[in-house]
This record gives C-alpha cells, sequence and structure tokens, in this order.
C-alpha cells in the first residue's frame, strides 16, 4: 500500500515538474540564480520529456502487479534520481549555487524511501 502510494505521489510531482518546465522554463533554474534565454528553453522542454517520462514510469508502477515489473520501475527511479543528484553535487563542485543541496537531499530521500518501500521491506508488509 504504501509503495503504491510513493508511486502516484512521484507521478503527480514529476509530471507538475514537467508542466512547470514547459510553461515556465526559467522558474525552476531561476530558484538556484540559472537565468535562462529563451534560446535555452529547450534544455528545459527536453528535461521535461523525462519528466513526463518518469511520471508514466511512476503511474504504470503503481497498477503492476508483478515482483519483477516492480522492481524494474523502482530501479529504474532510483537510477534516475542517483545519476541526477551525482551530476547535481559535479555542477556544485563548478561552483553554482549552494541551494541546489537541498534538491540532492531531497533526491537522497526519494531514493531511501523507494529503497526502503520497494526492495528492502519485507515482502508480507509491502502488500499491507
Amino acid at each position: 500500500m504504501m509503495l503504491r502510494l510513493l508511486l502516484v505521489i512521484h507521478a503527480v510531482i514529476t509530471l507538475a515538474a514537467g508542466v512547470v518546465l514547459v510553461l515556465a522554463p526559467g522558474a525552476i533554474p531561476g530558484t538556484i540564480g540559472i537565468e535562462l534565454s529563451p534560446g535555452s528553453f529547450l534544455i528545459c522542454y527536453l528535461l521535461a520529456g523525462a519528466e513526463f517520462a518518469i511520471a508514466f514510469l511512476s503511474a504504470y508502477g503503481a497498477r503492476c502487479e508483478g515482483v519483477g515489473c516492480r522492481h524494474a520501475v523502482i530501479g529504474t527511479i532510483i537510477v534516475f534520481h542517483g545519476s541526477t543528484g551525482i551530476l547535481e553535487v559535479a555542477a556544485l563542485a563548478q561552483g553554482l549555487d549552494a541551494r541546489l543541496w537541498g534538491n540532492v537531499a531531497l533526491r537522497l530521500a526519494v531514493i531511501a524511501a523507494f529503497a526502503y518501500f520497494g526492495l528492502l521491506r519485507p515482502p508480507a508488509a509491502r502488500h499491507r
């Protein structure tokens, strides 16, 4: 039950992030002091495409029943947030605004939640 709820919440949040990246491309980068010119919006649009795909994956994962299916969904979400978090740390090492650490911490929390509820929690407890 908790895993399904987590997947649905994740789907809604990633869908919302994608929509914001399309409708107001400079809004999310602007939170850490990155100003984009309209010619740079393509980067936000490409990221929005990834957000939409992850939102779909999360929504699908909330409905799939098989253990293999769930593990593939959870593994993909963990890889997405893990690789993005590592790349954000690389950007921080290059001098990007320290407020980005909040996003890195959020990604670590997402990874921990999916790892616990989807992979580490005993199978019987996952299906309650």
